[in-house]
């Protein structure tokens, strides 16, 4: 349970307002075409959508800056998109969101990255990937590096949003680090199986179940596992904590000289698990440069992450809905 009043929560809530939240990582577009199928093509053995809906929305590391915006945050999202219609279209929807486009860094050499959907009749038909997950060259490099130096002071946390598709490369995530810590920032990461290690020294390590299976090579199914696997990850990264994700089964909690907490998921009802890893670390960070403790910020990203889950769609978590409902929770005696 939260190891804080209601007042207390209702002074915490009041901190979230105008936290600056730097996002370093893959800046995505995900693109939806809904629509229905009622035959088959005559050229292949494929259904024909006829599309009636198409949208999009944030993806990757934007989606995270989003997260930010809703919970009462100033996201400043740093990372690269390429010169072509996606690009465009992201910036549009950054301009719409209010969200600062000034650390967005054009690459004419490669893509924006963008997944785009198709769903038709309620069922997911295929997904078509763009992208150029070659690691962004030493001059892009440098200019994200110097735009982190030159606004270190007004940033109050980093985060790390890794998905493996090329900006985060092993010497930027070290720097990134230093800076950081050199500052005495808040830096959390959500990381990917490329570079996972080089994330040493961060004040909290956000892997899921899965990427830690890949990486260290075992499989995490009972309690014992998780628990190996967690003092594991503090041994090799170093990480002052490290929060490992178990989907239904909540968090895991890992603190140098102390006992592995656990907290288990708030889901009352999972529609659909995308999107929430996202939620998770943009409310763990933020709560945390809002002056919260370790576990009552875990205890607010494992439950913000639940109620993402509830919903169909990535759909962000707002503050007042966060905070609603977990007084909601207090007040039933549930917490």
């Amino acid at each position: 349970m939260l190891n804080t009043t209601l007042k207390q929560l209702n002074k915490l809530k009041k901190k979230f307002y105008n936290k600056k939240i730097a996002i370093i990582g893959d800046m995505m577009l995900d693109c939806y075409y809904w629509g229905e199928v009622s035959r088959i093509s005559p050229e292949a053995p494929v259904p024909i959508v006829a599309v009636d809906n198409e949208f999009s929305r944030f993806g990757g590391a934007m989606n995270v800056a989003h997260n930010i915006l809703k919970l009462g945050g100033i996201p400043l999202p740093i990372g690269v998109i390429g010169n072509d219609h996606n690009g465009k279209n992201l910036l549009d929807l950054m301009s719409q969101a209010k969200i600062n486009n000034r650390f967005i860094i054009i690459d004419k050499t490669r893509p924006t990255t963008t997944k785009t959907r198709v769903i038709a009749n309620n069922q997911h038909i295929v997904r078509i990937d763009k992208e150029d997950t070659t690691p962004i060259n030493s001059r892009i490099e440098n200019k994200i590096i110097e735009i982190l130096k030159k606004n270190i002071k007004q940033i109050d946390a980093i985060i790390l949003e890794d998905y493996n598709k090329g900006v985060l490369t092993a010497r930027l995530i070290e720097q990134i680090i230093s800076i950081a810590n050199e500052s005495k920032k808040i830096i959390t990461v959500d990381p990917k199986f490329n570079n996972f290690f080089s994330y040493k020294n961060v004040t909290v390590f956000k892997p899921n179940r899965k990427e830690t299976e890949d990486v260290l090579g075992i499989k995490i199914k009972t309690p014992e596992d998780v628990t190996k696997a967690g003092n594991i990850l503090m041994e090799k990264l170093k990480a002052k904590y490290v929060l490992l994700t178990l989907g239904e089964e909540g968090v895991a909690l890992f603190e140098n000289g102390q006992i592995e907490r656990k907290i288990p998921t708030k889901a009352r009802k999972v529609a659909d698990v995308s999107g929430a890893g996202d939620t998770v670390i943009s409310t763990l960070t933020i709560a945390l440069a809002a002056g919260a403790k370790i576990y009552d910020a875990a205890y607010l990203a494992n439950f913000a992450g639940g109620l993402v889950c509830e919903e169909v769609g990535i759909v962000p978590i707002s503050i007042d809905k966060l905070f609603n409902e977990v007084i909601e929770e207090i007040n039933n005696g549930k917490n």
